[in-house]
C-alpha cells in the first residue's frame, strides 16, 4: 500500500491538472470548525446539500430589492417570473440530455413523482394496472406510488433494480426507478432497464435525484419517457429549491397531469370554470411559480457555463477511486466496508461506508470539519460534488477518517 505522505503528494499533482479546479471559486466555502481560515472544510455531503455558488446571494437581492420591491407585480412580464418554470428547465436539460421544451421546474420532488406516475398510468392506457417501484428506493417515492396506485386502481409492486427487466410484463403500466440508490450509490442500467420496460409496453419514470449533476443522463438519447429530479444536492440549487419534471415531447400532446391548476391552463387568466391544458411541459405546472426560491436556483445553474457533464463524470470517478485508495491505505483492516460498486459503470458519486458505530464516528468526523452524513442504522455516506471538491480534499478525509476509527 502506498504511504500516507505518498498519496497526499499525488493527490497535489491531480489537483494541479485537474481541468474543473477553478469552478472552486465560484462556491462559498467555510473554514472547518475550530481550524485556521485557510483550511476549509471538506464537505462531502454535497449528494444532501449542495454548497452555495457565490453568485447567488447577489443576485436573489436584486429580485428581492429591485424586481419584487420597486416593480413589484410588473416583473411577472418585465423580469420574466412567469416563464421562469421553462427557462429554467432548459438550463437544466442539458445537464440531464434532454432537448430545449421537455423540462418544467417547480413545487418538490414528491409532487413531481405523484404527477409523473400517474400521468404515466393514464398514458398506458386500460389492461394495465400495475406499477414497479424499485425495492430499494428513496421511502417517498414508495409512498407516492401507492398513493398513485389508490387513484388509479393499480397494485403496487417493489422489485430489486436487478430483476425490473424481468419482471415487468403485459399488466405493468409504469416502473419508477431510482437512477442512483440513495444508500449505496449503486448507479442503474438506464438505458437498458428503459428499453427493456418499453418493450414490455409500458413506461419508465426515473428518478434523477442522485445523479443530474454528476454525470451523464440521456433522457433524449436512451428514449426516456418521464423524469423528476430535485435541484438542490449536485444543482446547488439551495435549501428546498424547486424540483423538475420531464416529459418527453412525444407524450406531451397526451399527458394528463394528476394536478391541473391555472398554471397549466391553455388560458391561465381566461378564469374559466372548464380545464383546458397547455400544450408542452407547461402542462407540468400547477400553481404560481416560487419565484425567489427559483432566482437562487437560476443563479446556482451559472457554475454550469462551459462545463460538460462528461469531464465531471470523468473527475466523479477519479475522485472516488482515489477515495476508496485512501480509506483502503488509511483505515484499519476491516473497521469498514465498502458498499458502493468498484465498478465504474455501477457507481453515482457518492462512496457508502458500512461501520458499526457509523453515527457516532460521522459526528466525530463533522466535528473535525470533514462533512458527510450518516443513514441508518450503519452507513456512512460521502459525496462527491467534482465542481467543487479536489484531491486534496479527498486525501485528508480518508486520513481524518483513520484518525477518528
Amino acid at each position: 500500500m502506498s504511504e500516507p505522505t505518498s498519496l497526499a503528494i499525488r493527490a497535489a499533482e491531480l489537483d494541479a491538472a485537474d481541468e474543473l479546479g477553478k469552478i472552486r471559486e465560484q462556491f462559498v466555502l467555510d473554514a472547518a470548525p475550530d481550524q485556521e481560515p485557510d483550511d476549509a472544510a471538506v464537505y462531502l455531503d454535497g449528494n444532501s446539500l449542495g454548497a452555495l455558488p457565490a453568485a447567488v446571494p447577489a443576485h436573489v437581492a436584486d429580485v428581492i430589492a429591485r424586481e419584487w420591491g420597486q416593480l413589484r407585480i410588473r416583473s411577472w412580464t418585465e423580469s420574466g417570473w412567469w416563464e421562469a418554470p421553462e427557462r429554467i428547465g432548459d438550463l437544466i436539460a442539458p445537464l440531464v440530455g434532454a432537448a430545449p421544451g421537455q423540462i418544467v421546474v417547480g413545487d418538490s420532488t414528491s409532487v413531481n413523482v405523484f404527477k409523473a406516475v400517474v400521468g404515466g398510468v393514464r398514458l398506458a392506457g386500460a389492461g394495465r394496472d400495475e406499477i414497479l417501484v424499485d425495492a430499494a428506493t428513496f421511502p417517498t417515492d414508495g409512498y407516492i406510488a401507492s398513493s398513485a396506485a389508490r387513484m388509479t386502481g393499480c397494485t403496487v409492486r417493489p422489485v430489486p433494480v436487478e430483476e425490473m427487466a424481468s419482471a415487468v410484463g403485459p399488466r405493468t403500466a409504469v416502473v419508477l426507478v431510482n437512477h442512483v440508490d440513495y444508500r449505496s450509490g449503486r448507479l442503474a442500467d438506464l438505458p437498458a432497464l428503459t428499453s427493456a420496460v418499453q418493450a414490455a409496453g409500458a413506461l419508465v419514470v426515473w428518478d434523477l435525484c442522485h445523479s443530474a449533476g454528476a454525470l451523464p443522463v440521456g433522457l433524449d438519447a436512451h428514449g426516456v419517457d418521464l423524469a423528476v429530479g430535485c435541484t438542490y444536492k449536485y444543482l446547488n440549487g439551495g435549501p428546498g429549491s424547486p424540483a423538475y419534471l420531464y416529459v418527453a415531447a412525444r407524450h406531451q400532446a397526451l399527458f394528463d397531469s394528476p394536478l391541473p391548476g391555472w398554471n397549466s391552463h391553455a388560458e391561465p387568466f381566461g378564469m374559466r370554470p372548464e380545464f383546458v391544458p397547455v400544450d408542452g411541459a407547461r402542462r407540468g405546472r400547477v400553481g404560481t411559480p416560487d419565484i425567489l426560491s427559483m432566482a437562487a436556483l437560476e443563479a446556482a445553474l451559472s457554475v454550469w457555463s462551459g462545463v460538460s457533464v462528461e469531464a465531471v463524470r470523468s473527475k466523479s470517478l477519479a475522485l472516488t477511486d482515489f477515495f476508496l485508495e485512501c480509506v483502503s491505505s488509511y483505515v484499519p483492516s476491516g473497521r469498514v466496508s465498502v458498499l458502493t460498486p468498484l465498478a465504474h459503470e455501477e457507481r453515482g458519486s457518492q462512496v457508502a461506508l458500512q461501520c458499526d458505530d457509523a453515527s457516532a464516528v460521522m459526528a466525530e468526523l463533522i466535528a473535525r470539519g470533514v462533512v458527510g452524513d450518516f443513514r441508518a442504522p450503519d452507513v456512512l455516506r460521502f459525496g462527491f460534488t467534482p465542481l467543487y471538491l479536489g484531491f486534496g480534499d479527498v486525501e485528508r478525509a480518508a486520513r481524518v477518517l483513520a484518525e477518528v476509527l
